[in-house]
């Protein structure tokens, strides 16, 4: 601040850092979820000092041959599995997005609501975060490749290895959440 105010131009901004507890988030467990009909991203993540933990990530893999009905199904149940597992207190999902393709905005919405519909019943807090967004916190770049969010979650929760793109997208829905909860205070999508 003080170099731009010496008419000294600004250092170039360092790649986002894991995002540091106040005192009052740290132990909340978040579900992050990029939901999809044939492969559903899941993560849960522990806020915790000085850097959240991963507790677990994973995909919710529906074969092509699948009908819908039972990917839908294998998502809420799932869910459920997850949800009783680790007892998140709160979860991020990702936004809705523009398709230009009527069927497929619509299959993704089935999977969503599928989704949702299972975390609403353990009654979390539910927050939706724009896909940009989500990228924008976790690599600095609204429109960056899955490869570069599955790196940057790997850096950011010290994992072995970049999780699968799925997992890696609601792993960093989470990380996001934690972010923007400790800088705005956010209100839920809906709590039922």
């Amino acid at each position: 601040m003080q170099a731009r105010l010496n008419g000294r131009p600004a250092r170039a901004i360092a790649l986002p850092a894991a995002p540091r507890l106040a005192p009052r988030a740290a132990g909340q467990i978040i579900l992050g979820v990029d939901p999809s009909l044939r492969g559903t991203g899941y993560g849960v993540i522990k806020l915790a000092k000085p850097f959240p933990e991963t507790l677990a990530h994973g995909t919710i893999s529906c074969p092509a041959t699948w009908p819908h009905s039972r990917c839908l199904a294998r998502i809420s149940q799932t869910l459920r599995e997850v949800l009783r597992e680790y007892q998140p207190t709160v979860c991020a999902i990702e936004g809705l997005f523009f398709a230009q393709n009527l069927k497929t905005a619509i299959i993704m919405g089935e999977a969503r609501g599928a989704a949702m519909a299972a975390i609403a019943e353990a009654g979390l807090d539910i927050y939706e975060i724009a896909p940009r967004k989500v990228k924008l916190a976790i690599v600095g770049y609204g429109a960056a490749q899955k490869l570069a969010v599955a790196k940057m979650v790997q850096r950011l929760l010290n994992l072995a290895k970049p999780p699968a793109p799925d997992a890696a997208d609601a792993l960093a829905l989470a990380l996001a959440h934690a972010q923007e909860n400790l800088r705005n205070g956010l209100t839920p999508l809906k709590r039922v």
